[in-house]
């Protein structure tokens, strides 16, 4: 059933007692009466709510991320115990009042409720589209994580009754009827900082690839339609010629990536300053490196005691499905970072040195060293420290390293998984395309220097680090940048055994995040995910 309602009207808020604050309220006309430059200041509100969601290493992140094999943060004796929260998302031993889980549901909700607040003060035609862009990014996050979209009409923006609920099937022809008729609606000038034609085409590229395990994770279905669909919208972006594969891949993620990144379509607006001239606000995507980093990877001159927070890791079977020659493996002398601090981006193990290549000591005064082997909790005093390849997916900004203003801008919409999204789907089609597929894989690969593949395959059910499949290159490509866990999933591989965690025990609980106890009392519409009991 498409729900017909959401071109007149939208949806909101996902806390049943969550009210619009009234003071803004206040300084409004009823809806419909309001000019554009109030409805541009609702926008860039919406806009400005994305940034702890997208950036935060406790985040999104840590929800698409910590709970794979990609990535982990072992306990270090007294650091990053945290009350387990970090350790019981790679061994997907959640529970149902986890903060992190907690936060990102209502995060969501404060996207969709400033969505709706500005679809309701009579906003023109493409400010309307972008509304409604951000409104159906937020319920696509609610489908992933939670499989339930909570939602309010326009006329109901301000409401504080329990807010209705779409289920899966309902949500994803929702958000597909939505993407379609915004495509003509959205500013190509937006590109890439706001709502665009291409990043409404990626965003429903997702939802499309995503279908079948947003009805039923347990066992995914991809209709040859929907596919066909994937593949047509990716064309559209990869024959605009608007994008290219970046030469260093590094550079799609350094700080000069506003100009260097030929792959951004939708990117988040750090630039160096608190906030931009549109009025977006600065991410503060420092946390990308201090959350790996030792404490002593770089503190030049000390100025700011420590240099990172010596926590996040990967494992050696994820490290090892890296060819050698591959440049998305790092170790190589990266422009204004190594010659800085003798850091070289990537997946960072081994002896670490400083910008005079003299060696770097640990806290202990012993070689900083990182090893390949961690384990989820630590208690040798001589590992505490170096356990864990370090991943350093965005090389730091010395030029404001540890203040919020970086000049690095987060990619949230790249390229690159275009070329994967269309291999994808021409692998799932009902007559897969293979020759096809291998052409984009290979055109991918030859960018990053890695060596053709011969064959390619979806996935090996038996392991996951098979590198010559689709969901090994997407690892390989598109690691840390808060995709895996949905890959796992719509692959069929989320529940089964990996490095430091045991194959799930039960076939659906951990398909989807629990909803907070709070959160069902707030709005009986919500229920509790299987597994979780009510």
């Amino acid at each position: 059933m498409t729900l017909k309602y959401i071109f007149t009207a939208g949806l909101v808020l996902s806390l049943g007692c969550t009210k619009l604050d009234q003071k803004l309220n206040d300084s409004f006309t009823t809806p419909g009466g309001t000019g554009s430059s109030d409805v541009n200041a609702l926008l860039t509100g919406a806009y400005n709510s994305m940034a702890p969601l997208m950036h935060n290493q406790d985040r999104l992140f840590s929800l698409q991320e910590t709970t794979t094999d990609e990535a982990l943060i072992p306990v270090r004796g007294g650091d990053w115990d945290d009350n387990g929260v970090w350790r019981v998302l790679h061994a997907h031993t959640w529970t149902t009042i986890h903060t992190q889980i907690k936060t990102v549901f209502n995060l969501l909700g404060q996207l969709e409720s400033g969505a709706i607040t500005t679809l309701a003060f009579n906003p023109n035609a493409s400010q309307k589209a972008e509304a409604l862009f951000l409104r159906s990014f937020a319920q696509f996050y609610f489908l992933d994580l939670y499989g339930q979209v909570p939602y309010r009409q326009v006329v109901d923006y301000n409401s504080i009754g329990p807010a209705p609920v779409m289920s899966p099937a309902e949500a994803v022809d929702t958000l597909t009827t939505i993407l379609n008729g915004i495509i003509p609606q959205l500013p190509e000038a937006n590109l890439p900082y706001k709502a665009s034609p291409d990043a409404a085409r990626f965003l429903l590229m997702k939802v499309l690839l995503n279908k079948g395990a947003f009805i039923n994770k347990q066992s995914p279905t991809f209709a040859d339609a929907d596919m066909q669909q994937v593949v047509t919208l990716g064309n559209a972006i990869i024959n605009s010629g608007k994008y290219s594969l970046t030469t260093n891949y590094f550079d799609n993620f350094g700080p000069t990536n506003s100009t260097d990144s030929k792959e951004r379509i939708f990117a988040w607006h750090n630039t160096g300053a608190a906030s931009a001239n549109d009025g977006i606000n600065s991410g503060g995507i420092n946390a990308r490196w201090m959350m790996t980093l030792h404490y002593n990877s770089w503190d030049k001159n000390n100025t700011f005691g420590s240099a990172g927070w010596n926590g996040f890791t990967t494992v050696a079977e994820f490290y090892n499905t890296f060819g050698s020659t591959d440049k998305r493996l790092g170790g190589i002398a990266y422009p204004g970072v190594t010659d800085q601090s003798g850091l070289k981006p990537g997946l960072v193990v081994g002896p670490q040195v400083n910008e005079a290549n003299q060696p770097i000591k640990d806290r202990q005064g012993n070689p900083l060293s990182f090893t390949t082997d961690v384990k989820l909790i630590e208690v040798d005093k001589k590992r505490l420290e170096v356990a864990g390849i370090r991943v350093i997916k965005y090389p730091p900004d010395y030029s404001a390293y540890n203040t919020g203003n970086q000049r690095n801008q987060l990619q949230i919409f790249r390229y690159a998984d275009v070329l994967l999204m269309v291999a994808e789907a021409k692998l799932r089609q009902a007559s897969p395309d293979v020759a096809g597929a291998l052409v984009l894989i290979n055109q991918l690969r030859a960018a990053r220097g890695a060596t053709a593949l011969t064959a390619i395959t979806l996935v090996n059910p038996a392991n996951v680090y098979d590198a010559g499949t689709l969901l090994a290159e997407r690892g390989r490509e598109m690691y840390w940048e808060s995709w895996r866990r949905q890959d796992l999933i719509r692959f069929g591989v989320f529940l089964k055994a990996w490095s430091l965690k045991d194959a799930d025990p039960d076939p659906q609980r951990n398909l989807l995040f629990p909803i907070a106890p709070d959160e069902l009392l707030a709005n009986p519409n919500l229920h509790q995910n299987p597994g979780y009991g009510e």
